[in-house]
């Protein structure tokens, strides 16, 4: 995103020796409304003018993360209050994109713990919270949402000091701050029976817990946690000062995760100022800069000393859990839809990716069309996907699949705890679907008018489910997972119980000939759409697959008869979203993802091949 050069700061105002600088990051469950309390704050500290519409959502600012209502990627603002600068990290909530929140915690000296007054503590919760307590950060627990009905803030504070005493918190973390309010209607205050007026308890209790930055004498050292990118200065990195001074104009030495050494030279040095950037000449220990004029740095690189540089300690991220074959388009189709369609592409894309999502790997394939693309789950992977068709790509891409690891000469793989809140006369279902893919039941208590239940789950046994747990509870039930460990192998789970409905014939369905095959399945296309052979186009009634022909057209004649001409009535076209479509494949099939299309297909489009090719995927 490109940045305006708003004004040279002087920061003679707010002089070094006092470090009046607070950093600090604001973690959170998908949903519990960090994003929410971030707008408050920058409203609440007159960041905006008053005839300026600035809309919710302020950070969540590119279209995936406003449709989808989660925060993808960690965001840095700053807001000015009693002439101290709190710089403020928007992390997301979700595991998925757990490789960013690790890295970003590392700029920050405390964190805000935002928890719903209704859920409480959950499994993202816990994963968050976990990684920013080893860091040995300062928190401060806001108990939100304590408007909503049902809400039970005394148990969630509670549950949230459990938790604390759970992860090995230590006596000065146990020992923490807790605020109640309503990010939505903009209060926090220390009770929530009797609401604050405004954010002023909260903004008081960061100055008061989160320490100061601290101010670290001698040579340069900053890590690269973050990076941006301008098309008039190229690439920017992001971080903070862990050590001395960074100048404009300094000659650095850029230390790779490797430890070979590329001398190099800042350019220029921006500091984050509300929701822009400011050009500064220097920086102390302890502010977060954007560095631009740095060529070849990666995240995770440290920028040090030009003549005796030291590097910062690299980065760790916990590893991938699911993998996904991506595969340029070579389906009839191929071209007509997208502007990037070649594997040269495809290879591009997916290597500029992988620079700043740190939790993904690129693996070339023995096909140079094809690479296995390696993520933190099915969520993290879509929005890549996602997001590379909005941007103009076709692809192709096969079934998810875990990561399986030999560990002590024993199959290993990756184990999630599932977490379902549901209404109680529906948990015999869950239950059910859960422990027919090898799902462990771990706790089952009540929750207000909700049973609460956690199990031990292999991470292939929630491919597909949250799909089935949704029907089964009429939309009700609310789902969440999170990695546990790698244990043995769990043994065969049940993939889809129905085979599906192929396109034998290459045209455009007729209404007629969906009308008359409704009785062998349910459709996934609408009358008049172009279909080829190998797509597949419904969902057998039976666990076989089934050819048919949805191209055939009604002959037509002169003759009428009063009985057999009646009016076409076709039930709704089933439309998949991508991750429910990433769900639903199986290890013989592609999902085509262009830029106005999703299509489910055969790898092998004609049953001939299907039938020779059979026992690769058995």
């Amino acid at each position: 995103m490109d940045f305006p050069y708003l004004c040279t700061l002087n920061f003679n105002k707010y002089p070094y020796g006092m470090q009046k600088i607070r950093n600090i990051a604001i973690i959170a469950h998908v949903d519990h409304g960090k994003t929410t309390l971030v707008d408050k704050i920058l409203h609440f500290t007159n960041l905006f003018r008053e005839n300026e519409q600035a809309g919710e959502l302020i950070l969540d600012n590119n279209d995936l993360e406003r449709e989808r209502g989660i925060t993808i990627v960690s965001k840095n603002v700053s807001v000015r209050y009693k002439d101290v600068k709190i710089n403020i990290i928007d992390t997301p909530g979700h595991a998925d994109f757990g490789g960013e929140v690790e890295r970003v915690l590392k700029m920050a000296d405390g964190v805000i713990l935002l928890v719903d007054a209704f859920e409480g503590p959950m499994p993202q919760t816990r994963f968050v919270t976990q990684k920013a307590l080893a860091l040995g950060l300062k928190p401060i627990v806001v108990v939100n949402k304590v408007d909503k009905e049902n809400c039970r803030p005394d148990e969630v504070y509670e549950a949230v000091f459990e938790l604390f005493f759970n992860l090995d918190a230590t006596e000065e973390q146990l020992d923490f701050p807790v605020l109640y309010g309503s990010s939505k209607q903009g209060w926090m205050g220390t009770d929530w029976k009797q609401p604050a007026e405004d954010f002023t308890p909260l903004l008081e209790a960061i100055l008061e817990h989160i320490p100061p930055a601290p101010y670290a004498e001698g040579t340069l050292q900053m890590q690269v946690t973050s990076l941006d990118y301008s098309s008039f200065v190229g690439r920017i990195a992001i971080g903070r000062v862990a050590r001395g001074v960074i100048k404009e104009n300094q000659p650095v030495s850029l230390v790779k995760r490797d430890g070979k050494i590329v001398k190099s030279r800042v350019k220029e040095l921006h500091t984050f100022e509300g929701l822009g950037r400011v050009k500064v000449q220097e920086l102390k220990a302890g502010d977060i800069c954007a560095v631009v004029g740095i060529e070849g740095f990666d995240i995770g690189d440290t920028l040090a000393d030009f003549e005796n540089p030291e590097q910062l300690e690299v980065i760790h991220i916990d590893e991938p859990t699911m993998n996904m074959l991506f595969t340029i388009n070579n389906s009839p189709f191929f071209g007509k839809e997208g502007k990037f369609v070649t594997s040269r592409h495809l290879q591009e894309r997916l290597y500029k990716e992988m620079e700043k999502n740190l939790a993904l790997k690129v693996v070339q394939t023995d096909s140079p069309d094809s690479y296995l693309v390696y993520g933190r789950g099915i969520l993290h992977l879509s929005v890549l996907i996602e997001t590379m068709r909005r941007e103009g790509y076709e692809l192709q891409v096969g079934q998810p699949q875990v990561i399986v690891k030999e560990i002590d000469g024993v199959k290993c793989e990756p184990i999630e705890v599932l977490v379902v809140d549901v209404p109680a006369e529906v948990s015999g279902k869950v239950i059910e679907l859960v422990t027919q893919r090898k799902g462990e039941l771990l706790i089952m208590e009540t929750k207000g008018d909700m049973q609460h239940l956690e199990f031990d789950i292999p991470a292939r046994g929630i491919i597909g489910l949250r799909n089935n747990v949704l029907t089964a509870t009429s939309g009700e039930a609310v789902i969440a997972h999170r990695f546990k460990a790698y244990e043995p192998w769990k043994g065969t789970i049940p993939g889809r119980m129905a085979g599906v409905l192929i396109s034998m014939e290459k045209g455009q369905t007729t209404a007629y000939s969906i009308d008359k095959l409704q009785d062998r399945g349910r459709f996934f296309v609408d009358p008049g759409v172009d279909i080829y052979e190998g797509q597949i186009v419904g969902e057998h009634i039976r666990d076989n697959d089934l050819v048919i022909n949805l191209v055939k057209g009604k002959q037509l004649t002169n003759m009428r008869a009063s009985g057999s001409d009646d009016n076409v009535r076709i039930a709704p076209a089933i439309k998949f979203s991508l991750e429910e479509s990433m769900e639903y494949i199986q290890a013989d099939e592609y999902i085509e993802v262009t830029p106005k299309s999703i299509r489910l297909r055969k790898i092998y489009l004609t049953e001939n091949e299907r039938k020779i090719n059979a026992k690769k995927f058995q």
